[in-house]
């Protein structure tokens, strides 16, 4: 089964807590503070995977979830880091934020990579915290959350030949000739329901992958038959091999076919339409090719367009098609992505918001800001010590001013991100 597109959710793991601790050894009556630091949490990140080929597997797993780190401890021991969580995916995938629809990463060379939640920092244990003038303290910093977040997936492989044509015009029986591909054949329309891919070798240092491009008839581009849903996968193509059926099995006219499936190209996208375009003119084995053949021969000879009769199903033609094939794709630019290595991707930055107040009620106030609301976060609020040096800290951040000059009293509620605090100036 094919899939192309998929939504998953990725959480990375949460930054272990720093550790309370001091030394309790014999023959030493005043240890001093040796809490160890919280292991940071593991990140998710994708990889793009050469063995896969479908995003198949994310119909039956969509939540990912990293490792979170582990808390330090006594003896000046840091917690172990949490394990990143990887998750592969086929090269040619495009990843995009659910929450925003930007497109974040495109993975096209296999061994690209995109860090999609970073995992959260581990907390400062209390030996961090010691100093001559505090020399026991007594609290720690906690672990900060790791990121999650929503992704969608599109997947749109990746082939240097995209052959298209009406259905029943010979593309998988093309595809299974030259290639280890095993479509299914029938002769009834939309037989294949998905590209199907294939490596042609043409010799031992030669071959290129041919990819067949299903479900195309007039009104595809506006999304009738199978449409749109295959025919974003052409952009990723170096060279169309357009297939004609010149014995007209379907009573179809072979030219009215080829000007009508490049008027569905075109208006589809402009990009794609400019696309090289070589022409097989399939089923010359059978007798009714006789009729077509001549004409569509006169045809593309008067426009100069590389036409060439084949049989898919004998085989005729068919070594003089892949040899041309080759050798125009040899003449082609080479795609970027073909010529770099392997990526590494990041996540956007979050925005650092700027401390602001606000007035939610006569005596409840909001205090937003990225420094402030990381100081919160890292602080245990059970642990008297730790509010105080909180409490510290907000002063020289300029909060406890901001919320005077708002006009603050002692014992209003003041809400910071998400935790509910007490106004004490």
């Amino acid at each position: 089964m094919f899939v192309d597109e998929a939504q998953i959710e990725v959480r990375a793991g949460d930054g272990g807590d720093g550790a309370v601790h001091f030394r309790r050894e014999k023959f030493v009556p005043r240890g001093g503070p040796d809490g160890g630091n919280g292991g940071d949490g593991g990140d998710v990140i994708l990889v793009a995977d050469p063995d896969l080929h479908t995003l198949l597997d994310f119909e039956y797993e969509s939540v990912f979830s990293a490792e979170s780190g582990v808390a330090g401890a006594g003896r000046h021991r840091d917690g172990k880091n949490g394990a990143d969580c990887i998750v592969r995916v086929p090269p040619g995938t495009m990843v995009y934020e659910q929450a925003s629809g930007q497109q974040v990463a495109d993975l096209v060379v296999p061994g690209d990579r995109l860090i999609a939640a970073r995992g959260g920092e581990g907390g400062r244990g209390n030996t961090a915290f010691a100093t001559a003038t505090h020399r026991t303290p007594r609290f720690a910093e906690q672990g900060l959350a790791g990121e999650s977040r929503g992704l969608r997936l599109e997947l749109r492989i990746i082939a240097d030949v995209g052959v298209i044509g009406f259905p029943n015009a010979g593309k998988s029986t093309l595809i299974s000739h030259l290639s280890a591909a095993q479509p299914k054949i029938a002769s009834y329309p939309f037989t294949t329901l998905q590209p199907q891919l294939g490596v042609v070798r043409v010799s031992d240092e030669r071959q290129f992958v041919i990819a067949d491009m299903p479900g195309l008839i007039e009104g595809a581009h506006a999304g009738r038959g199978l449409g749109d849903q295959f025919l974003r996968h052409i952009r990723r193509t170096r060279l169309l091999l357009h297939m004609l059926d010149v014995a007209a099995v379907d009573q179809r006219d072979p030219l009215e076919d080829y000007e009508n499936l490049n008027g569905e190209l075109a208006a589809y996208d402009e990009q794609i339409a400019a696309l090289p375009q070589l022409v097989a003119l399939n089923k010359i084995d059978l007798p009714d090719s006789e009729v077509f053949l001549p004409v569509c021969q006169q045809y593309f000879a008067e426009r100069q367009i590389p036409a060439y009769p084949v049989s898919a199903v004998t085989g005729a033609g068919l070594t003089q098609l892949v040899q041309t094939l080759a050798a125009k794709l040899e003449e082609l630019e080479p795609r970027e992505a073909d010529q770099r290595e392997p990526e590494t991707h990041q996540m956007p930055q979050a925005e650092q918001r700027p401390l602001q107040i606000f007035r939610a009620a006569e005596d409840v106030f909001l205090v937003r800001g990225s420094g402030v609301e990381r100081l919160v976060q890292r602080t245990d609020l059970s642990n008297e010590d730790a509010l105080l040096r909180m409490h510290g800290q907000l002063q020289e951040l300029g909060v406890i001013a901001a919320l005077s000059r708002a006009d603050a009293q002692v014992g209003d509620t003041v809400f910071i991100g998400d935790v509910e605090l007490e106004y004490q100036p």
